[in-house]
């Protein structure tokens, strides 16, 4: 979801945006990580998960992406702590221990 980071990061209307050229340099530091590319079948599950759950469709496609680089655990903030999604398990990274 680095599309995502970008559109966020430079947002004129978030405090403490990022200029493009900043976001830019970020991405490409990142990239000597595993990047799970947004393939045929990601994008297919993807929009099968948003029509089966009340998600947008950005939500929906972090779940398929996971599993198809080889994850089981998931951390997310927007999506509900515990949840399971077929092999996915969600855990909220955020979410205070009792």
């Amino acid at each position: 979801m680095l599309q995502e980071f970008f559109v966020q990061a430079t947002r004129d209307s978030r405090p403490g945006s990022i200029a493009p050229a900043e976001a830019q340099a970020l991405i490409e530091c990142w990239s000597r990580f595993t990047v799970q590319a947004i393939t045929w079948e990601v994008l297919q599950r993807a929009l099968d998960l948003r029509a089966a759950y009340p998600r947008s469709y950005w939500d929906a496609a972090i779940v398929p992406a996971t599993a198809a680089g080889g994850c089981n655990l998931l951390l997310s903030e927007d999506l509900s702590d515990g949840g399971r999604y077929g092999s996915i398990d969600v855990r909220n990274p955020f979410r205070q221990l009792a």
